[in-house]
C-alpha cells in the first residue's frame, strides 16, 4: 500500500506542478524557471538526503545502472524544458493533459523495452488516458 500512497503523492505534487509552473514563469524566460526549479529540487533532495542520513554512497557502483540514471536526469530536464516553454506559451490546462501522455509512453515503453506483461486492464486503461487525452486536447 505504501508505494500506492507514494503514487498518489506523485500526481497530486504533479498537479500542483503545472499550477505552480504556470504562474512562476510569467515575465521570464523559461530555461531559467527551469534552472531554478532543478535548483529548488536539488535543495528539497539534499535536505531529505540529510534528515534521513544517506548520504553514504555504495561500496560499488555499477555502470548500467549508473549510466540509465545518467539518461534519465537528462530526459527529466528536456522534459522539464519542454513543459515550462509549453507552460508559457498555452493555459496549464491545455498542457497538463498532453504532459499526461508521459503515462501511456510509459506503459508502451515497459511493454516494449522491458517486457512487462500486457494485460486487458492495461490496453483499456491507456486507451482511456489515450482518449482522455484526445478529448481535452481538441
Amino acid at each position: 500500500m505504501n508505494w500506492l500512497l507514494l503514487a498518489f503523492g506523485s500526481a497530486f505534487f504533479a498537479g500542483l506542478t503545472a499550477i505552480f509552473g504556470k504562474l512562476g514563469v510569467e515575465g521570464m524566460s523559461s530555461n531559467l524557471a527551469t534552472f531554478i526549479r532543478t535548483i529548488v529540487v536539488l535543495f528539497v533532495s539534499a535536505g531529505i538526503i540529510s534528515m534521513r542520513n544517506e548520504w553514504q554512497l555504495p561500496q560499488h557502483i555499477a555502470a548500467k545502472p549508473l549510466t540509465f540514471l545518467i539518461l534519465s536526469g537528462i530526459a527529466t530536464g528536456l522534459s522539464w524544458l519542454c513543459y515550462y516553454r509549453a507552460l508559457q506559451l498555452a493555459p496549464a490546462s491545455w498542457v497538463a493533459p498532453i504532459d499526461k501522455l508521459s503515462v501511456v509512453i510509459a506503459i508502451v515503453l515497459g511493454v516494449v523495452v522491458l517486457k512487462e506483461p500486457i494485460s486487458l486492464q492495461l490496453v483499456i486503461g491507456s486507451s482511456f488516458i489515450l482518449l482522455g487525452v484526445l478529448v481535452l486536447s481538441l
